[in-house]
């Protein structure tokens, strides 16, 4: 289609690796931004200008620094520019998410005018990072899924102070596949057929989504978004976005992870422990793990499908729209969950064929094009 985006990464990020820009994306010889990010830190006291580092990526604009305090101890600095950024989001979230007892970065200070704050450091080690150097997969699920019980049996009221994950906004995820997946990506445009399918799909995951009961969702409950910590492990990041909406999206953000995947008798394995987990939880846990094993898996098979429709939409956008390579990698392991989904239900059976006539066939060779003229 002769788009070429911007070339913001140093290469490719390897499968599994969470994607870091180049240290000219983050730090360029005119930042003004972190030029005043040094100057705020200095106006709150007790830090070393000077001991600032990039700390992590992020598929959005905002960027975080690892900083050192004259004392010698470390914390971040997030740079959120308020014109793309709603620092106060995080900021409300981050409380609410305090309030039920989840280890989130401890908010030190922070400026909603300027995009500003320091935050707790939770370390370097994401969940995705430990399971890579073989720390136990059980281990680190189980607190993981310790976690999310614990925030859905607690966080009743603090989810009603969110926004509703309501159908305007279903949709609005899932429009992202045609118009950025297929006609970016793929370089095609459904024909009048393809769109019923889809729409027809649209509206059978909107019905079941809402059907669910309805929880607090961190919306990327993921490896790349727990952090292994000393204590009170995982710390819980990129929460920002977080509704009010359905009890499966976070677990199959978890267990269908766009990161990395698992066996589906594994998954399954871990979808019933959970489900134990919320019946343990006295009246608010029943009334979440649903009628029984089969209609808790329906759930969580259906909102992820939704989940994993969005997100090939999303990261064919990281690439055409912001230039970033590094989620092409991860397009083909999402797109086999969208498959597998689609292949499991028979209500599904005509997108099942939609997904393997048009949006399998060409995504190896759109990558590939996609990375070539990254590297042109």
């Amino acid at each position: 289609m002769g788009m070429k985006p911007p070339i913001i990464m140093s290469r490719p990020a390897r499968l599994g690796e969470t994607p870091v820009p180049s240290l000219s994306c983050w730090i360029m010889p005119d930042d003004l931004r972190l030029d005043n990010l040094r100057r705020w830190l200095v106006e709150q006291g007790g830090f070393d200008p000077q001991g600032i580092v990039p700390a992590s990526a992020d598929a959005s604009f905002r960027r975080y620094f690892r900083i050192t305090r004259i004392d010698g101890t470390t914390c971040i600095g997030m740079d959120a520019p308020p014109e793309q950024e709603d620092l106060g989001s995080y900021l409300r979230v981050s409380e609410l998410l305090e309030q039920c007892g989840m280890h989130v970065p401890h908010v030190f200070a922070a400026d909603t005018t300027q995009g500003y704050a320091v935050l707790e450091d939770l370390g370097s080690t994401h969940m995705l990072t430990a399971l890579d150097s073989g720390m136990a997969a059980a281990r680190l699920y189980g607190d993981a899924l310790d976690a999310l019980a614990h925030l859905q049996l607690t966080g009743g009221s603090a989810a009603q102070q969110l926004p509703p994950y309501d159908r305007a906004t279903l949709l609005r995820e899932m429009q992202l596949l045609p118009d950025w997946y297929c006609l970016h990506h793929l370089q095609f445009e459904p024909d009048a057929a393809g769109l019923r399918i889809l729409q027809e799909t649209f509206e059978l995951l909107v019905t079941c989504a809402l059907a669910q009961p309805q929880v607090f969702v961190h919306r990327d409950y993921h490896s790349r978004n727990l952090m292994i910590t000393a204590q009170r492990s995982p710390g819980i990041i990129d929460f920002q976005v977080a509704l009010h909406g359905p009890v499966g999206y976070d677990l199959a953000a978890i267990l269908k992870d766009c990161y990395i995947d698992w066996p589906r008798a594994q998954v399954e394995a871990w979808v019933a422990g959970y489900r134990d987990r919320l019946l343990a939880g006295g009246a608010q846990g029943r009334a979440l793990a649903g009628e029984s094993l089969a209609q808790f898996l329906r759930w969580f098979d259906l909102i992820g499908l939704q989940r994993h429709i969005k997100v090939l939409g999303i990261f064919a956008r990281l690439y055409w729209r912001d230039g970033k390579t590094g989620y092409l990698a991860d397009l083909p392991r999402t797109l086999r969950y969208v498959q597998e989904v689609a292949h499991a239900w028979p209500e599904l059976a005509q997108f099942a064929q939609f997904a393997d006539q048009r949006l399998a066939p060409g995504l190896a060779a759109a990558n590939a094009r996609a990375l070539a003229a990254a590297q042109a």
